[in-house]
C-alpha cells in the first residue's frame, strides 16, 4: 500500500569479502515520511518539461547567424572562425588587393570615356551639323547623370575612394556632353538649367561630407532629396523614352513623387517598421542604379528608331564604357555588393557591348573589332567568377552568385 508502512524487524548486513565476514544487527526505525515517486511515464514527462524550460531560458544562447540581405550593403556580415581563417589566407589577401587595383584602374577608361564623344560632338557643332547630336538622347544622358550623382552619394557614404573618383568623373564628363546637347537644341534649356543647379549643389554637398565638413542634418536632407528625386525621375524618364508612342504626360513622375514624399515622411517620423525604414534607406541607391541602367536602354531605343543617326555614336566611347565597368565587376563580386555588381554588369552588356552590336549591324565597325571586344568581355567574366570561386573555396561559381543575390 502506498499510504502505510509495514513493520520490519532486524536486518542482517554482510560484507561481500569472505575473509572479513561479519554480522551486524540493528533495529530499523520507521521514517517519519517517505516521498512517493510518481509513475515512470509521468517522470519522463516532467524531465522533458524541465529540459524544455532550460533550453528556452534566456540564460541559454539561442542566437543563430542569419544571412545578410543583399539590400543591406552597409551592414557587416556575421564573423565566425571559418571566415576569419579565410580572410587570413594568402590567396584571399592577394585577390582582395588585386580587385581593389582593378577598381582603381577603372579610373583610366572612365577618365577618357566621354572624350571621343565630346570631341565628335564638338566637330559636329563647329561644322553646323547639329542633327548628328540628336543621335545621343538627352534623356539617356540625363538618367546616367542622375544615376552617377546618386551613386556618388552612396559610395561616399561607404568611403570607397576609388569608386568615388569614378562616379565624379562620370558626373563631370556626362555634364559636358549634356551641355553640348543643349547647345545643339537637343535638350530643352529649362531642363538644362535645372540640371546644372542640381549637379553643382550635389557635388558641393557630397565632397563636403567626404571631407567631414558637412552638418549631418544637411546630409540627411540631401539623402531625402536624392531619394525623392530618383524615385520621381525613374518612372517619368522611362515613360518619356517611348514618346510619341505613349501620351506625353507627367503623370508617372507625379504619382511617384507623391509616393516618395510619403515614404520618406513616414520613415523619418518612425511610422514604418524597421524593415520598412531599411527599405526606404536603400531606395536612393537602387533608383540610382536603375537610372544608370536605363541609360543604355534609352540609347538602344533611339538607335532602333533612327538607325541613320548611329554614325553619331563613338565606338571608342562604347568600348571604354565596357572596359571601365568590366574592371569594376571583380571587386563588386568579391565584396558581395549586389547593387554595384548589377549596375556594372548591366552597363557592360547593354551600354558597351549592346551599342557595339548596333554599330556592327550598321557596318560602322569592322567584324574583327566586334569579335575581339566580344571575346575579351566574355573571357573577363569567366575569369572573374573562376577566380572568386577559387578564393572562397567553392566548387561552383553558382555558389558565389547565390551569395551575391541572397547574401547567404
Amino acid at each position: 500500500m502506498a499510504g502505510s508502512l509495514l513493520p520490519v524487524g532486524k536486518a542482517v548486513l554482510r560484507s561481500r569479502q569472505p575473509s572479513n565476514c561479519y554480522t551486524f544487527n540493528a533495529d530499523l526505525q520507521h521514517p517519519k515520511s517517505i516521498p512517493i515517486l510518481p509513475p515512470y511515464k509521468k517522470r519522463v514527462k516532467q524531465n522533458n518539461t524541465l529540459n524544455k524550460s532550460v533550453l528556452l531560458s534566456p540564460l541559454v544562447c539561442q542566437y543563430r547567424l542569419k544571412p545578410v540581405s543583399a539590400l543591406d550593403s552597409s551592414v557587416p556580415r556575421p564573423i565566425d572562425q571559418s571566415s576569419e581563417d579565410l580572410k587570413s589566407s594568402e590567396s584571399f589577401k592577394q585577390w582582395d588587393s588585386l580587385t581593389a587595383k582593378f577598381a582603381g584602374a577603372a579610373n583610366i577608361p572612365f577618365l577618357i570615356l566621354q572624350l571621343p564623344q565630346i570631341i565628335l560632338n564638338a566637330r559636329n557643332l563647329l561644322a553646323g551639323n547639329q542633327a548628328a547630336l540628336f543621335a545621343v538622347p538627352w534623356l539617356g544622358m540625363f538618367t546616367g547623370l542622375l544615376g552617377n550623382l546618386s551613386l556618388l552619394s552612396y559610395f561616399i557614404k561607404k568611403r570607397e575612394t576609388e569608386v568615388v573618383v569614378v562616379q565624379t568623373l562620370g558626373v563631370v564628363t556626362i555634364y559636358i556632353v549634356i551641355s553640348q546637347l543643349a547647345m545643339a537644341g537637343s535638350m530643352p534649356l529649362p531642363h538644362y538649367a535645372v540640371t546644372s543647379v542640381v549637379i553643382a549643389c550635389g557635388l558641393v554637398v557630397n565632397f563636403m561630407n567626404y571631407f567631414h565638413l558637412l552638418n549631418p542634418v544637411i546630409w540627411r536632407y540631401w539623402e531625402d532629396f536624392i531619394t525623392i528625386a530618383g524615385l520621381s525621375a525613374l518612372p517619368q524618364v522611362m515613360w518619356s523614352t517611348f514618346i510619341p508612342y505613349v501620351p506625353n504626360t507627367i503623370l508617372p513622375g507625379a504619382v511617384a513623387f507623391v509616393l516618395a514624399i510619403l515614404a520618406v515622411f513616414m520613415s523619418r517620423t518612425g511610422k514604418l517598421p524597421e524593415k520598412g525604414i531599411k527599405f526606404v534607406g536603400s531606395i536612393s541607391g537602387w533608383t540610382a542604379t536603375l537610372l544608370f541602367m536605363w541609360m543604355p536602354v534609352s540609347q538602344m531605343w533611339t538607335n532602333l528608331l533612327n538607325p541613320d543617326n548611329i554614325k553619331g555614336l563613338s565606338a571608342l566611347s562604347m568600348l571604354l564604357a565596357m572596359i571601365g565597368n568590366g574592371l569594376m565587376i571583380p571587386r563588386a563580386l568579391f565584396t558581395r555588393d549586389l547593387m554595384w555588381f548589377t549596375g556594372s554588369t548591366w552597363a557592360c552588356v547593354f551600354y558597351g557591348w549592346g551599342n557595339l552590336v548596333c554599330l556592327y549591324c550598321c557596318e560602322v565597325i569592322s567584324r574583327e573589332f566586334f569579335l575581339a571586344s566580344t571575346t575579351a568581355f566574355v573571357a573577363w567574366l569567366v575569369f572573374s567568377f573562376w577566380r572568386d570561386t577559387q578564393v572562397y573555396g567553392y566548387n561552383s561559381p553558382l555558389k558565389s552568385l547565390k551569395e551575391l543575390i541572397s547574401g547567404s
